[in-house]
């Protein structure tokens, strides 16, 4: 169902396709343009928390009758915030650091219409298989981590590389979308428990 008062303030296609599942057609996508570094000694949690609501608040202030979805995925490596991998290398470095361990990925959500907000974040816990070189290297020519936080999706080939995670799978794919469906069932975006 399309809801022409419904905005999703994100560029990832993947966070469209989630909303699809569940039935929902944003009434327009708009990208927020805000500075994504971290700040000093910032913490992941913090961090996604803290763009989550900044690309809300960007958008709704363009946009003020409208409902605002916005949300920002972190891949975290204890306190290490992970990057989007831009360039093969930093692909590279962040499998090699994931390889063989445990990671959590967080997913702050923001939905806010004029005054009225909510917010929720949902971590994933997600262990990696120890990678060769080969692996990685198969891996990288997929090109399926450009733009991943982490530098991996796993919606796709690293899929094979993960044998357990622990919580929602679409929070780590972008959106977890239970929590979100919920919340945007507050804001009357959709219907239905």
């Amino acid at each position: 169902m399309r809801n022409n008062t419904f905005i999703l303030a994100s560029s990832s296609p993947r966070r469209l396709q989630l909303l699809a599942q569940a039935g929902i057609a944003p009434g327009g996508v708009v990208a927020a343009d805000i500075d994504e570094t971290p700040l000093k000694n910032e913490l992941p949690i913090a961090y996604a928390q803290r763009l989550a609501a900044q690309k809300a608040a960007t958008v709704a202030n363009s946009h003020p009758d409208a409902v605002v979805l916005a949300a920002d995925t972190v891949v975290a490596c204890g306190r290490r915030i992970l990057p989007k991998a831009e360039d093969e290398k930093t692909a590279r470095a962040c499998l090699a650091l994931l390889s063989g361990r445990r990671h959590r990925v967080y997913t702050a959500v923001c939905v806010r219409s004029g005054d009225k907000r909510m917010h929720k974040t949902v971590m994933t816990q997600v262990r990696f298989s120890r990678l060769g070189a080969k692996e990685i290297d198969s891996y990288i020519a997929t090109n399926e981590w450009r733009g991943k936080a982490g530098g991996y999706a796993i919606q796709g080939a690293a899929e094979s590389f993960i044998p357990w995670i622990g919580g929602s799978y679409s929070n780590v794919v972008g959106l977890p979308l239970s929590e979100t469906c919920r919340m945007l069932r507050t804001f009357a975006v959709m219907t239905g428990e």
